[in-house]
């Protein structure tokens, strides 16, 4: 080991969690090595906003190849010795994607004989999954496992009726993924035995007697080795003051890189003008790339498996691998690199950290090897000593992943001081995004002398292709081009909003006939021939005193829009900033998300991006707009908006829709929560007001919304890869107050500026976790007034509302004493003869019944739900 070397690891250097730990109270507290084992950062994620940064697994931090290996060997160790060497041979580990895919392997390095597998969140073309489960904390949660032998996690290959399984992670931070995967695997393969093993132990005392219960619950005993244990203290409020603290650094830093910028422009500028020479940049470093040749038949890692055959053969071939890196790296212009840094590539991290290893007995005292990899996870980095992330360099994913580009991230590479970078892909992703101008090869040679680029051939199972071979690789299948998305439709060309104000991700039906009369619809969907969604309904055209009620009501209420608008924007902002993109639920939504967006223009100078969206009750939503969303933005920054809540129907579809979309390959990391103007039902966190009050875009139809109809969902008209559709009624600009409304409520920001203040610091501080009452109140009616069906009641006055310009209805429940809220309810009902009946104890303003079974002569008159069918 170098002088160097041993300097590191024996000065007294800052704990790297103590910048996290000073500013949010975060405290690791445990045996004496936890602070050296762990270090700590900020992420934006609405879950869990620190993250625990390991010293020792090599994906963050840069350390040495041996000693990543090592802590994972001696657990496997520590494993073989419990269960002592017979059972031992009888044991099938899983590690888990993409952190702990590495650390996995070298446990099962450490059992000897045992076969490995990790779970993955790359879908590979033609192989057939056995199983999957979900990570709730993580920055993607949707994991797979492709074993390429289907008895692989039932035997361990072995033909025995049972196995041992050994899950490996990182940590064992409250259980939920083990408990996860054990419940879905035993299902499939029941066993009487589970080893869980983690290097830190991070558990509550409630999650350690949780998962004593679980063990007792499935029958089968659960043994837990780990090298450290300890806890996470978090203070209350920890998660919103995180996001806070994330916010205001990446503000800082994007301000930072702009006046850098600048800076370099000015320079740049400057030269120019003195000579044409002096305009060059400095070179970058040189990329060479090096044929390793990969043993025959060894995968490229544990994503189909990995037997202890597998792992003779790839240690016999290390040494000379090793050898032919090494002899490039001498052959590079300039004296011998000193550090070295082996770069593995998200989930493939077990074949350069053996690389790495191998690096490290060949060069010996004449060099310092690290490794890590890069990763999908966004971490904030922070130049401090006390902070475990310094640098990050950002490029694009360069393996074409199943949910569309984005960014990927390198760790404390930058400014690290290697002389040299060994980059190490599969042949998957040794595509043109990584040979890019701002992909990871070129980032890298910005900060090194020399980029060597090692690629491995992706192993795909014979099973995935007729014509493969059992146990030997086979060539990555061509990469296919994703369909061409559409771009989306804007003003004046569709919807008479300023192109700025939203983006409609929804496809043109201008054109198509699609409105039926009022009584067919309802009969149509209440007998099961139609979704609600397949035709619309003929737009209301409001009476010259309909028309009058609405400008008087919007002139009444202005300011309590306007009111609510700040607060759930502030509120928007201060959780999810810097820079949220506005996603609203089409149509209703749309209105509220141009006043969020104009407010925090108007009060903060942000220009945030705002699109409108398509959900469908029972068909969830546009999967196509959301991998446009994923590929032109981050999942995690998307913020999805809303009007008001009823009784939560739609809250709950979006959560169900966006689970069923990355249960099925699509972008992880979006937020279902729903943030609205108003939450009468009590069913999202981020609300500008609970009160059921009359918002005045709820009152109008389209010409309310920008002239843009409700979205269609119709086979016929939307393909798999088009958006849900959606008309603009150009034909009704005289009667359009899309503007006036949006311009009056504006027109009372400053006026609301003090009251938003204070109400967005007291909601932040509240316990706003949804009560659900409304969802009561609407069971509790259903049965009531005979109805059996919650669909049909429709409560709070937006829904009210839409129930008498779209719907059948058939009476109105109006809470006893409702003033100047329901004048245009009462108008309305007057004009289509239904009845308005005063109840108390109703915990909206008012509520409207569809009316139940329809048939065009049912008029249940007598009050209760018509049986005739």
């Amino acid at each position: 080991m170098s002088e160097r070397a041993t300097r590191e690891e024996t000065v007294d250097v800052v704990w790297s969690g103590s910048w996290v730990a000073e500013r949010l109270g975060v405290a690791l507290e445990g045996d004496e090595e936890l602070q050296e084992l762990l270090g700590l950062a900020l992420r934006r994620n609405p879950k869990r906003a620190h993250l625990l940064v390991s010293n020792v697994l090599g994906k963050h931090v840069p350390q040495r190849p041996s000693v990543v290996h090592g802590a994972g060997f001696e657990l496997g160790e520590r494993v073989r010795a419990l269960l002592g060497a017979q059972e031992a041979r009888r044991a099938v580990v899983l590690g888990y994607a993409e952190t702990a895919t590495g650390l996995g392997h070298a446990v099962a390095d450490g059992l000897r004989d045992a076969p490995y597998l990790h779970s993955t969140r790359r879908p590979v073309a033609g192989v057939e999954q056995a199983g999957g489960f979900e990570e709730s904390h993580s920055h993607a949660t949707s994991h797979l496992l492709l074993p390429e032998d289907r008895d692989l996690l039932a035997s361990g290959g072995t033909g025995a009726d049972t196995s041992v399984l050994v899950l490996v992670d990182d940590e064992f931070s409250t259980g939920n993924t083990v408990l996860n995967t054990i419940r879905a695997l035993h299902a499939l393969h029941p066993r009487e035995r589970y080893v869980i093993v983690a290097l830190v132990d991070m558990r509550s005392a409630g999650d350690r007697d949780r998962l004593t219960v679980f063990a007792a619950e499935i029958g089968a005993r659960v043994d837990l080795v780990t090298r450290s244990t300890g806890t996470v203290a978090l203070p209350d409020g920890v998660l919103e003051r995180g996001q806070a603290l994330v916010a205001a650094q990446e503000a800082e830093q994007a301000k930072q890189a702009e006046l850098a910028g600048r800076a370099a422009h000015a320079a740049h500028a400057g030269r120019a003008e003195g000579s044409a020479g002096a305009v060059e940049d400095a070179d970058s470093a040189p990329v060479t790339r090096v044929d390793l040749d990969w043993p025959a038949g060894v995968p490229d890692g544990g994503r189909h498996g990995f037997t202890p055959a597998h792992r003779a053969a790839l240690e016999a071939a290390l040494p000379a691998m090793a050898d032919r890196i090494a002899a490039e790296l001498g052959d590079a212009a300039g004296p011998a690199p000193r550090r070295v840094l082996v770069l593995g590539f998200e989930e493939l991290m077990y074949a350069p950290l053996r690389l790495g290893t191998a690096l490290e007995a060949t060069l010996g005292a004449d060099a310092e090897v690290r490794y890590s990899t890069t990763t999908r996870s966004p971490v904030l980095a922070v130049d401090d000593p006390g902070y475990a992330i310094r640098t990050r360099l950002v490029f694009p994913a360069h393996d074409d992943p199943a949910d569309g580009p984005g960014d990927r991230y390198a760790y404390n590479v930058a400014g690290a001081g290697f002389d040299a970078v060994v980059a190490v892909v599969d042949s998957t992703a040794d595509t043109p995004e990584l040979h890019a101008p701002d992909g990871l090869l070129a980032r890298l040679a910005e900060h090194t002398g020399h980029v060597l680029l090692a690629v491995l051939p992706s192993y795909v199972p014979a099973t995935a292709t007729p014509t493969g071979v059992p146990g030997t690789p086979t060539p990555a299948p061509e990469r296919q081009e994703p369909a061409v998305l559409p771009e989306p439709l804007r003003g004046p060309d569709f919807s008479s909003y300023a192109p700025e104000d939203v983006g409609w991700l929804l496809q043109d039906l201008s054109d198509t006939e699609l409105e039926a009369p009022t009584e067919e619809r309802e009969e149509a969907i209440q007998s099961g021939g139609a979704h609600y969604a397949e035709s619309l309904p003929v737009e209301y055209q409001p009476s010259a005193e309909y028309q009058a009620l609405f400008t008087a009501a919007l002139e009444t209420s202005a300011a309590r829009i306007a009111r609510a608008v700040g607060t759930v924007t502030e509120t928007v902002l201060a959780e999810r900033g810097p820079r949220p993109v506005l996603v609203s639920l089409a149509r209703a939504g749309t209105p509220v998300g141009v006043l969020m967006r104009r407010w925090a223009q108007h009060r903060h100078g942000l220009d945030l991006p705002h699109y409108a969206i398509s959900i469908v009750r029972g068909r969830g939503i546009d999967a196509t707009a959301l991998r446009w969303l994923a590929a032109h933005h981050d999942p995690a920054d998307v913020v999805f908006v809303d009007g008001w809540t009823g009784k939560g129907a739609i809250t709950r579809e979006l959560a169900a829709a966006i689970t069923e979309f990355e249960a099925s390959g699509g972008p992880a990391g979006f937020d279902p929560e729903i943030s609205v103007l108003a939450d009468p039902g009590g069913c999202v966190r981020t609300y500008g007001t609970r009160e059921d009050f009359l918002i005045p875009s709820a009152c109008l139809n389209s010409t309310v919304s920008g002239l843009i109809s409700r979205t269609v969902l119709r086979a016929d008209l939307v393909g798999p890869d088009d958006f849900h559709g959606g008309k603009f009624y150009r034909e009704l600009a005289d009667s359009d107050v899309s503007g006036l409304f949006l311009d009056t409520v504006a027109a009372r920001f400053d006026e609301v500026a003090g009251q938003v203040e204070t109400a967005s610091k007291e909601l932040l501080a509240a316990d706003r976790a949804p009560t659900w009452e409304g969802w009561a109140a609407v069971e509790r009616i259903s049965e009531e007034y005979g109805i059996h069906d919650v669909n049909l009641v429709k409560p709070g006055v937006g829904e009210t509302t839409r129930v008498l310009l779209r719907r059948v209805p058939w009476k109105i429940l109006a809470k006893r004493g409702a003033g100047a809220d329901l004048e245009h309810i009462r108008l309305l009902a007057e004009q289509r003869g239904v009845p308005v009946e005063e109840v108390d104890d109703l915990p909206y303003s008012c509520v409207g019944l569809i009316h139940p079974r329809f048939t065009r002569g049912a008029t249940g008159a007598d009050g209760k739900a018509v049986q005739g069918a």
